[in-house]
């Protein structure tokens, strides 16, 4: 049976939910672990699929502008370590990648639900993204976003060239 729990949506303002989950290392990673300093979270349905593999690589090849802006950049799916292990070796991804097969966090971040997919309404995780500030607010918000071309939008919101 599918979960349709309905999850609220953060804005603006709020405070991001705290986390702990497993990276594709096999690290324990906590939101808090990079406080003090801004943090890019975004949230994709599946590793190496085509979409999310775009945008991966998308943030991969701008990386290096993203933290000379001082940001840091990590990646949650619903994948196994396992896999994620296996995208970030097969795509050369150089940020981490996060594991959150029960959910947890999508619910807190609102990133799973309804969505329309190729027409059709199904309940998946929410292509999302936060900007989270230096002292763990959310200052952006992008839920429902493309996998093409949101690296080039977010660098714009955010001012960096």
């Amino acid at each position: 049976m599918t979960d349709t729990t309905a999850t609220t949506r953060l804005q603006p303002g709020d405070t991001a939910p705290a986390f702990t989950l497993m990276a594709d290392d096999g690290a324990s990673v906590s939101l808090a672990d990079y406080a003090g300093g801004p943090v890019i979270l975004y949230f994709y349905p599946e590793a190496m699929t085509p979409g999310c593999t775009t945008q991966a690589c998308d943030f991969r090849d701008n990386l290096g502008s993203l933290q000379g802006a001082g940001y840091t950049v990590l990646g949650v799916s619903k994948d196994s370590v396992a896999k994620l292990a296996r995208f970030r070796e097969e795509d050369h991804l150089t940020f981490p990648l996060l594991s959150d097969e029960d959910l947890t966090v999508h619910r807190l971040y609102g990133t799973w639900g309804e969505k329309n997919s190729y027409g059709r309404i199904v309940t998946g995780s929410i292509r999302s993204t936060f900007v989270i500030d230096a002292d763990g607010r959310i200052s952006h918000t992008f839920y429902s976003t493309k996998a093409t071309g949101h690296v080039a939008m977010l660098r714009s919101k955010l001012g960096i060239s």
